[in-house]
């Protein structure tokens, strides 16, 4: 198809846009390649010494793996909360319904250092602080409003009447969601699922209030790299971050085109 000259200067301008939003990404990559001990761009020459100390430092694996099964537990809490309070939420009749959403979408909406001089206040007087259950806790407030958002988009479009049957068959309220409802909005879930983890994962501000020196994460490693170290590791962990971003995110596309074609 031709484009006309006012849609061609369109394309164009969306085009220079996600450049200029892409583009500052990008650039750790050919820095994470550099033989240089410092952070250079462009690099001078090419290594993959700096992949090679992120796997073999403990302090780097430690992190890691802090970040994955804090992400994961998350993930869990923040998902069965969430679904639970969508579906209260969109088949329930509860009075001050927006007042809820709105409290619920708070943590979004807040800065991120509000959230975490609150929580740290809070969690330091219940002994949280430093802790793995700490952390948890925290992140699944913050993950939880991408749960609520993208679960309640899923309920709002299926067609009820598929359960109703269910019901009207014999079907109990629990044998009716678990074998028609929830295969509608698995895809749905498993996106809520996936912005949860990303959300834990990539999470600094309230980590570092949080995390104390027992439970640190990937990202507060990464931050104190670049206060006393500035050397080409966190390159090269950001480079991994970035694709694991880019599967995740065209993992989301793949499962809402789904998520559309199931509840129609």
């Amino acid at each position: 198809m031709r484009l006309s000259r006012g849609e061609a200067a369109l394309a164009g301008f969306a085009g220079l846009v996600s450049l200029f939003l892409v583009l500052p990404s990008l650039i750790v990559v050919p820095m994470s390649f550099n033989a240089d001990n410092l952070l250079r761009f462009p690099p001078h020459g090419f290594s993959l010494g700096w992949y090679e100390a992120y796997f073999g430092r403990d302090d780097w694996r430690l992190a890691t793996w802090n970040s994955v099964t804090i992400a994961l537990a998350v993930t869990v809490l923040a998902t069965t909360m969430g679904t639970s309070a969508a579906l209260a939420l969109v088949r329930g009749r509860i009075p001050l319904r927006n007042l809820y959403i709105f409290l619920m979408l708070t943590p979004m909406i807040a800065p991120p250092i509000v959230s975490a001089v609150s929580m740290y206040g809070v969690f330091a007087r219940l002994g949280l602080v430093g802790t793995y259950p700490g952390m948890v806790l925290a992140h699944t407030v913050l993950a939880l409003p991408f749960v609520l958002v993208n679960v309640v988009a899923v309920l709002q479009r299926m067609d009820w009447r598929l359960e109703q049957a269910a019901r009207s068959l014999g079907a109990s309220a629990a044998r009716a969601f678990f074998e028609v409802t929830l295969p509608m909005i698995r895809p749905g879930l498993v996106v809520a699922a996936i912005f949860a983890f990303i959300t834990s994962f990539d999470e600094v501000v309230v980590a570092l209030y949080i995390s104390g020196s027992s439970a640190i994460t990937l990202p507060v490693q990464m931050w104190s790299g670049l206060r006393f170290e500035i050397n080409p590791v966190v390159a090269a962990v950001s480079t991994l971050l970035l694709g694991l971003s880019v599967l995740a995110l065209l993992a989301i596309g793949f499962l809402r085109r789904a998520g559309a074609g199931s509840t129609v």
